[in-house]
């Protein structure tokens, strides 16, 4: 990809992203006022992260981290026609795998439920509930890893815009079953099981017309001997560890969770989905931007652009990811309030999750370094070296855990406080591992510019703090919804405004976002 695409690009990802997170957030504000925290809707949400868990496993993370690199070798060196085969090949197989799988878990939903949320067991309503659910929902696996391949298949041919509004759909579809179907069923909650599969279905339907553009539309064949799918499979079997540890540790904190107190899962989702908001705006529109770049610059071997690509997408996580974690932890309380506290959710409730989100919310500039230094080893078809990162950061969020529980019991603050610290504590040391492996090998380093950049993001946040603590008391807890949403969006934005001024101030200039 030419450099000059690449922040154009992005911004595309980033803007359908940012559509897709409001509605996200719509979705999460209807749901949480209809079902509110706790009981069934704690069932739903074990339900669908399972079948979520593996998406970004199989689709988003380490199928996509391990097909784009092959993919863009094949389009260099190879005709259309060798292109066509291989996706031929890699959709039959992809199709087979993810068509057994979906089969076994539906069959042994109950047992699936009790490894996943084992504190479920002894509430006989909820656990059956969340098995039908699981039922319900676990077909979306199978749609939607066909929609990343789909996608992942335009990204390297500088498509970006499909495949970023895809999201959009499942999150219209949510709203539309739990304002406009849930009432219809016995029990409203498996509205959404129905809007999830629904959904996943429709996001591969509109990818389609764009592959049969670029006459990549094809159909699947089976053959495992295929010399690319043999190359993805053997990418792609370690990678799938690697580069979804952050959805392990969460999904450890769920199942966490699930022992605890009613309404911990539901708790600890709504601060997840707060602090995935800049991650998935920016870390995400990045990370997915540039691995189709590195991957050409490796297969081209050239490591001076290869460089200079990572050096540019750093520069532009920091300089988003610094104030947004700082913000997030400032404002936690505040945007808990203005966006979920109504209906069923209470205020209780909204405290509860404004704990969780403070805790996650020093992660999210680990969280987004991550987006930017795997797929740097993954360009490079180095799948063993995130693999053993990832391995330490499980175990660290493991230790974290027990070691953060027990001290949030000590001092009687609530437990699920400790699960979110701890995952934060993990994304450091995923990033910082990373970081460490590249820099070792000549990869990549904050070189001597990065000295001055670190201390002007360093000021400019600090400025954005002050402004954001004298702010913050003229906000209405007791005022109406909409009136809360205006006053959160007027904070955070005279808080932005003074972050961009600070940096300018500071010498900072839009120029020093080029590539290169």
């Amino acid at each position: 990809m030419a450099k000059s695409h690449l922040f154009r690009s992005t911004m595309v990802v980033s803007s359908m992203t940012m559509l897709s997170r409001i509605l996200g957030l719509v979705r999460d504000m209807v749901l949480m006022g209809v079902f509110g925290a706790g009981g069934l809707m704690d069932a739903f949400l074990v339900a669908f992260k399972i079948p979520n868990f593996l998406r970004r496993l199989f689709a988003e993370g380490a199928f996509s981290q391990a097909f784009v690199p092959v993919l863009s070798e094949y389009k260099e060196k190879y005709n259309l026609i060798e292109v066509q085969l291989l996706i031929s090949r890699v959709s039959g197989a992809l199709m087979l795998i993810l068509s057994l799988l979906t089969a076994v878990v539906i069959l042994l939903a109950p047992w699936v439920i009790t490894l996943f949320a084992p504190g479920f067991v002894a509430e006989p309503d909820k656990f059956t509930a969340a098995s039908q659910l699981l039922r319900l929902t676990f077909p979306y696996l199978l749609f939607i890893s066909m929609t990343a391949f789909a996608g992942s298949i335009l990204q390297s041919y500088g498509r970006f815009a499909a495949p970023a509004f895809a999201p959009v759909l499942l999150n219209l579809c949510m709203i539309a079953g739990a304002l406009i179907f849930a009432p219809m069923f016995a029990t409203p909650i498996m509205a959404l099981g129905y809007a999830v599969a629904i959904s996943g279905l429709l996001q591969l339907l509109i990818q389609l017309p764009q592959l049969w553009q670029q006459q990549l539309l094809v159909a699947p064949k089976i053959n495992f001997q295929h010399e690319g799918v043999k190359r993805i499979l053997k990418l792609m079997l370690p990678a799938i560890f690697g580069v979804s540890v952050t959805q392990i540790n969460l999904l450890l904190n769920t199942v966490f969770a699930s022992l605890m107190v009613g309404g911990s899962v539901s708790w600890l989702y709504a601060a997840e989905r707060m602090s995935e908001l800049p991650l998935g705006l920016i870390g995400v529109a990045i990370g997915t931007v540039i691995l189709p770049s590195l991957s050409a610059s490796e297969a081209k071997k050239d490591d001076v652009n290869f460089k200079k690509t990572l050096d540019w997408a750093a520069r532009l996580i920091v300089l988003v990811g610094l104030p947004a974690s700082v913000a997030m932890w400032v404002l936690s309380d505040v945007f808990m309030q203005a966006l979920f506290l109504r209906g069923e959710f209470t205020l209780h409730d909204a405290k509860m999750s404004a704990i969780a989100l403070k805790s996650l919310s020093g992660g999210i500039l680990g969280f987004m370094l991550i987006k930017i230094f795997a797929p740097a080893f993954f360009a490079r078809q180095d799948t063993k070296t995130p693999v053993k990162i990832g391995i330490a950061s499980v175990f660290a969020n493991m230790l974290f855990s027990v070691l953060f529980i027990a001290i949030y019991h000590h001092l009687k603050l609530p437990l699920h406080g400790g699960l979110a610290l701890a995952t934060t504590g993990a994304s450091f040391v995923n990033a910082g591992l990373l970081y460490y492996f590249l820099h070792r090998r000549g990869v990549f380093c904050f070189e001597r510019h990065w000295y001055k950049l670190f201390a002007q993001f360093a000021v400019a946040t600090l400025a954005m703090v002050g402004s954001l603590y004298l702010l913050m008391p003229y906000f209405p807890t007791h005022a109406m919804q909409w009136q809360r949403l205006l006053a959160v969006l007027i904070i955070s934005a005279l808080g932005a405004m003074v972050y961009g001024v600070v940096l300018l101030i500071t010498g900072f200039r839009p120029r020093h976002l080029k590539h290169g």
